[in-house]
């Protein structure tokens, strides 16, 4: 590049208002794309990188931030990269961490990767045979966990969400899951942490190497304390690290955890940029930033990407237009409650408000679905009995109702689990369930088989207890 072009794509800084940074480039010259990430240094000497986000008149590129612009001077120089943020790929990237724009920030020295990737793709390039998808039979992905394989069968290619209010055990429920696959499945995962805490991010590292599948796991982190635009992009991130292993064959496991704090970064960078809000308060633009992310998760003739992703529910309102936005994309939605989570039911899974569209008879076999559709009925039924109990005691109930109310508190008590990943919480040890196992205690539940058994029997196990039970006559 002679020194005419250089200047041509150099610019200089004559605003800063938090993470939004405006740069006049050259009259004349030519300004850089829309997601074009530029460079500049702060007065310690620091690399910031921006990214481009809206053009102004005269020849001014409105950006937002990667990074701190503490220390950022009027008038500094900025330099464009002349191509979108580019994040390092490759096995290499195995057992790190990296932030939005791929440097690592596990103090375990430089990436030496090969190869680069942008973070931004547009869907268009993503070239798909539909015939060989449409030809491609639904395939279970086992985890091990009761509820889930149960009920919400994950199926590969599929999107699951998590919901929940604070503390609810969102971030255990994925720990499990990369543990049990990993484990289990010699699987590949990517894990993206979106807005959370520090500390969430410290001991799932530390956790995955206590287990030892640190070495399986891909990881991008835009933590809380860093700016929105570092929040937003870091799904970006993370997705693109996904892709690459789908590219080389791979079946990938992409969790997500929070895709509200995505949401949420992309709402503060509308407001800084003086957006007028959509009467929700949220952005005019949350339908297509939500949609921008979602849609690179799909499967290829080359592999798939079945995610996993966290969703917080500000005031545990199912409603708030953030969460409604993100509905659509989902195939699987698990619902987590406070109220099962209050009486010690972990995972906290409310069957009742959770759904799956993967639980049907053409993916999962016809004895599996019976049995699931069995013990929904149940739960059901067991709803309208709980408020009466709570009134008039268990006495009061004809005898019909008082053996299905003592099954479906086994069968709740059943579906509960140790963690792997939570035994310092429980002192319990941790179990991997197999469905065909989870399915046979179900199943003898339902049918009456382990009615001489406390319910206490079943609470936190893993396989059905092993002791002799009776057959009763009566068999739903």
């Amino acid at each position: 590049m002679n020194m005419e072009e250089q200047q041509k794509n150099t610019g200089r800084i004559i605003s800063v208002e938090g993470p939004v940074v405006d740069v006049q480039f050259e009259p004349g010259g030519d300004i850089p794309n829309l997601y074009e990430a530029l460079e500049t240094k702060n007065f310690e000497g620091e690399k910031i990188t921006l990214e481009v986000v809206e053009h102004l008149e005269n020849n001014i590129a409105r950006c937002i931030a990667l990074g701190s612009t503490l220390n950022l001077q009027y008038n500094a120089m900025v330099s464009s990269c002349q191509d979108m943020v580019r994040i390092p790929v490759g096995y290499e990237m195995f057992g790190r961490i990296v932030n939005v724009i791929g440097e690592p920030i596990d103090r375990q020295g430089d990436i030496k990767a090969s190869q680069t990737a942008p973070i931004r793709r547009s869907i268009t390039n993503v070239r798909l045979n539909p015939d060989h998808l449409a030809g491609r039979e639904p395939e279970i992905l086992e985890t091990g966990i009761k509820i889930m394989d149960f009920l919400f069968p994950l199926v590969k290619g599929s999107k699951t969400g998590l919901l929940g209010g604070a503390a609810l055990g969102k971030s255990i429920l994925i720990l499990e899951m990369i543990h049990n696959v990993v484990q289990q499945h010699k699987g590949v995962c990517v894990f993206t942490g979106a807005g959370e805490r520090i500390r969430e991010g410290n001991e799932l590292y530390f956790e995955l190497k206590k287990q030892n599948i640190i070495d399986k796991v891909m990881m991008a982190f835009g933590q809380m304390d860093e700016s929105p635009g570092a929040r937003f992009e870091i799904a970006m991130t993370g997705v693109t690290l996904a892709e690459y292993l789908q590219d080389q064959n791979k079946d990938v496991l992409f969790f997500m955890d929070n895709v509200y704090r995505f949401v949420q970064a992309g709402a503060e960078i509308s407001t800084l940029l003086g957006r007028v809000p959509s009467e929700t308060g949220y952005q005019p633009t949350l339908a297509s930033e939500v949609s921008d992310f979602q849609e690179r998760i799909r499967s290829k003739e080359s592999g798939s990407i079945t995610a996993l992703e966290a969703l917080y529910v500000p005031a545990d309102d199912l409603t708030d237009p953030a969460v409604v936005a993100i509905f659509s994309y989902l195939d699987a939605i698990l619902v987590l409650s406070r109220e099962r989570f209050q009486m010690g039911l972990y995972p906290s899974v409310d069957p009742l408000m959770s759904s799956s569209s993967n639980l049907d008879r053409a993916v999962v076999g016809r004895e599996h679905f019976d049995v699931a559709q069995e013990s929904l009925k149940i739960f059901t039924k067991y709803e309208e009995l709980r408020r009466i109990v709570a009134i008039v005691g268990v006495e009061e109930l004809s005898k019909a109702d008082r053996v299905l109310y003592e099954r479906a508190r086994k069968l709740q008590n059943f579906l509960t689990q140790p963690f792997f990943t939570a035994e310092i919480y429980t002192g319990k040890k941790g179990q991997y369930v197999p469905l065909c196992e989870t399915l046979d205690g179900c199943e003898r539940i339902i049918k009456g088989r382990a009615d001489e058994m406390h319910e206490d029997e079943f609470y936190l196990i893993g396989r059905f207890p092993e002791k002799q039970t009776t057959e009763t006559k009566d068999e739903r």
